[in-house]
């Protein structure tokens, strides 16, 4: 991916080599990171964890630490920048173009966990978007995770991830998950974790919508980038990470959508690169 001369966003929060407060959760922060870790590997919506916690007291991010990053470590930080600024460029353009106003999200940078409007966050869950705050939570050392653990190397793959969450947001501000929210309501797990899965498989096509004007704008792919991300979008399907972590797979705790679906709707936003081509809920 062609990003080094990209321009860097202003809506970065580094809080790397911060801690994330005392916590008011029966058993404390390694119980939350556990239960977050399970949620990951086990279907389970880590959201609904998060959103529990909110209104619970908890405390504010401790001071910043002597901790400073490696070479590398700031590299990929650089890199999560002009990915960010790139999804802002090519939002703000497609709202416009529809007479609406895009309002960027900020990204928060951070290490192990992280204070957010819906609660603690843990690098155990992955990266996040709150709706709360609209904010985007990333700890860095889940790209080593996507490359080294499932097998999902390349700077486009990290993009994708990137872009997915973003696309949580532009959901957020388009109302959809505020709808999905409401219809869930009163649903039994299984039904309600079915809007679950469209609502993430629309997330993943709009990162496909996003990186289709990316290209055609600023011409920022390079031979294998979108294998690269059609393969992470393989690599975090539920039926394979349930697979993976415990041997067998559950169908009516998927949250996400199978590995399948996600390259399914992944292409499609980037082949098309319309948003009208995201309607995952009018799908069979």
């Amino acid at each position: 991916m062609r990003w080094k001369t990209g321009r860097r966003s202003s809506n970065i929060e580094d809080r790397r080599g911060r801690g994330a407060g005392p916590v008011a959760f029966k058993g404390g922060i390694g119980t939350i990171v556990l239960v977050l870790a399970a949620s990951y590997f086990l279907g389970i919506n880590p959201l609904d964890i998060l959103m529990m916690q909110a209104g619970t007291g908890m405390g504010t991010d401790v001071s910043q630490s002597d901790w400073q990053p490696s070479p590398e470590e700031q590299q990929m930080a650089d890199f999560v920048s002009v990915v960010l600024a790139d999804t802002e460029d090519t939002w703000n353009e497609i709202f416009r173009q529809s007479g609406k106003i895009y309002q960027d999200p900020g990204l928060v940078l951070y290490t192990g966990a992280v204070q957010s409007a819906c609660g603690t966050g843990s690098a155990a869950m992955g990266p996040f978007y709150c709706p709360g705050d609209r904010k985007v939570y990333i700890d860095l050392s889940f790209f080593d995770e996507l490359r080294r653990r499932h097998g999902a190397p390349g700077d486009f793959a990290q993009a994708y991830v990137i872009a997915h969450e973003v696309g949580h947001h532009v959901q957020n501000l388009l109302g959809i998950s505020e709808r999905v929210q409401s219809a869930q309501r009163g649903l039994g797990k299984a039904q309600a974790n079915a809007l679950s899965v469209r609502l993430e498989l629309q997330a993943d096509c709009f990162a496909g919508v996003w990186g289709n004007h990316a290209d055609r704008s600023r011409h920022v792919l390079e031979e294998g980038d979108i294998e690269e991300a059609l393969n992470a979008a393989s690599a975090i399907g539920d039926d394979r990470l349930q697979k993976e972590g415990r041997g067998y797979v559950v169908p009516e705790n998927f949250t996400h959508g199978t590995s399948r679906q996600r390259v399914e709707w992944f292409k499609r936003g980037i082949e098309h690169g319309d948003i009208g081509s995201c309607n995952t809920f009018a799908s069979g």
